[in-house]
């Protein structure tokens, strides 16, 4: 009886490694296969944040730069202000900085505490960091365009879900809901896989002058 066991239980252990080898793989989200073979980005956008109560309270464009892993610099000016006025957001590899022009404001994070600080960073991530940090699911196809939504794991995150509109592996648009019942809509145009992207256009120095909140890491 003992003699036996042993080959009917290394049978069934080589019996269900098969069937795990032989198992379909998990296939890839469209936000997957956007950010497979990518190692820059640059687009075009337009924004609107409607409140709670479905008011439009804020719109504007900019630029968009992503640079993987952990690089990006988001460039906002709302509609009819002053070349002063907007925010800016640049992930420099290691830190985090976003500068308010209109209070003329900096704060500065780790990049490594702050991968759920901004939708933005799912497109700068690495697939292993984007796996860690969010949870993905595909929605159904609306507007023309497939959709997936984006939920961060930790529970202190600045947004509470992110959807990302993909026409096929183009990047189209991303519905942000934040923490405080906003909805953030970006309209992606004229954007370019790969395109080269200076050195300078990642870094970031505090203006003169400009109160710095936080201390970045070197």
């Amino acid at each position: 009886m003992r003699m036996r066991a042993g080959p009917r239980l290394g049978l069934a252990v080589v019996a269900l490694a098969l069937a795990g080898a032989m198992a379909p793989a998990r296939a890839a989200t469209p936000l997957e296969q956007f950010l497979d073979g990518l190692d820059t980005w640059r687009s075009d956008f337009t924004q609107e944040v409607v409140d709670a109560q479905g008011r439009v309270v804020d719109a504007g464009a900019g630029e968009l730069i992503v640079q993987r892993p952990g690089r990006f610099r988001w460039d906002y000016r709302p509609r009819a202000a002053d070349a002063g006025a907007g925010q800016l957001l640049v992930a420099d590899g290691r830190n985090l900085w976003f500068l308010d022009r209109d209070l003329e404001q900096v704060t500065v994070k780790p990049l490594g505490q702050s991968l759920s600080a901004t939708p933005m960073l799912l497109l700068s991530a690495s697939l292993d960091e984007l796996h860690a940090a969010f949870e993905q699911k595909e929605g159904a196809r609306r507007d023309g365009l497939e959709w997936v939504t984006v939920v961060p794991r930790a529970q202190d995150a600045e947004f509470s879900r992110a959807e990302v509109g993909f026409d096929g592996r183009r990047l189209a648009r991303m519905v942000v809901a934040d923490r405080l019942g906003q909805t953030v809509t970006l309209k992606f145009a004229h954007g370019v896989r790969n395109a080269r992207v200076a050195a300078q256009e990642l870094q970031f120095q505090p203006p003169a002058g400009a109160d710095v909140i936080g201390t970045p890491v070197h």
